[in-house]
């Protein structure tokens, strides 16, 4: 796409990784807008199965640049516009991976957890500490969070500043996987080719049912993924996985 984020392929896993090392992969417009591009082009692309977002080896991403902000007002942070560039990933069909290593700070722990699922080992490091720099986070930091590990763990990240390891990270629900050192990246592209192997449509709906249910009381919800249920049943790969499961051999789903 872009030298902000490149991108590989791992048969039907995209890897993207943040190439802004030299400024700890911080956050700033063209890196957010390559990151967008990037998400909406592999959304549409029906050989991607699922995306992996990577930082790298010492980092994931230490929060916004703080040279965008520094200098501007209210009116000319609204002007920016800066939840366009989430808004590919928020929208995205496909399982999205966050592979953490090092410090996901700000905005960099509130791209982790825009993700379905999030990779991390124990030097991972996240925190929203934007009280320090006099602002509070602007793009889920306190309602993602708050969802994920709850009131009094949110409130001290927020309130005090305080960063967790991966292991109190996965303790609290906010890493979906601890993994041992240096085997993040690894075990993000594994877990990611098996989410890609999935029937797409049911892999659609699923997601949906998660990002509408979740805030809906549970008749509701319940109610939204029943009608998801149904649906799948009028899909080829409905009848080619349980047709394999019983013939006992490899499902091959064609997304219809």
């Amino acid at each position: 796409m872009t030298d902000n984020v490149l991108i590989s392929r791992h048969d039907r896993v995209a890897l993207l990784t943040l190439n802004r090392a030299a400024r700890r992969n911080a956050l700033d417009l063209t890196l957010r807008a390559a990151i967008a591009e990037a998400v909406r082009k592999l959304d549409a692309d029906d050989s991607v199965g699922a995306l992996v977002i990577y930082g790298g080896e010492d980092i994931f991403a230490a929060g916004a640049d703080l040279n965008l902000l520094v200098d501007k007002g209210a009116r000319e942070v609204e002007d920016l516009d800066l939840g366009q560039y989430w808004a590919p990933l928020l929208a995205c069909r496909k399982p999205l991976f966050a592979a953490v290593n090092g410090f996901a700070l700000g905005a960099g722990c509130e791209l982790a957890m825009m993700c379905d699922v999030v990779i991390a080992d124990n030097r991972a490091r996240f925190g929203q500490p934007e009280l320090r720099v006099g602002i509070m986070p602007g793009a889920g930091g306190t309602q993602r969070l708050v969802r994920h590990i709850g009131r009094p763990a949110a409130a001290l990240m927020l309130l005090c500043g305080e960063m967790i390891d991966g292991e109190r990270a996965a303790a609290l629900g906010l890493v979906s996987a601890l993994v041992p050192e240096g085997e993040v990246l690894a075990r993000a592209l594994a877990l990611a080719a098996k989410a890609a192997a999935m029937p797409p449509r049911a892999v659609r709906a699923v997601k949906r049912v998660l990002a509408q249910g979740e805030d809906l009381p549970l008749p509701a919800a319940l109610a939204l993924e029943h009608r998801e249920f149904l649906l799948l049943f009028d899909t080829q790969d409905k009848t080619e996985g349980m047709r394999a499961f019983l013939e006992k051999r490899t499902a091959q789903f064609s997304g219809q």
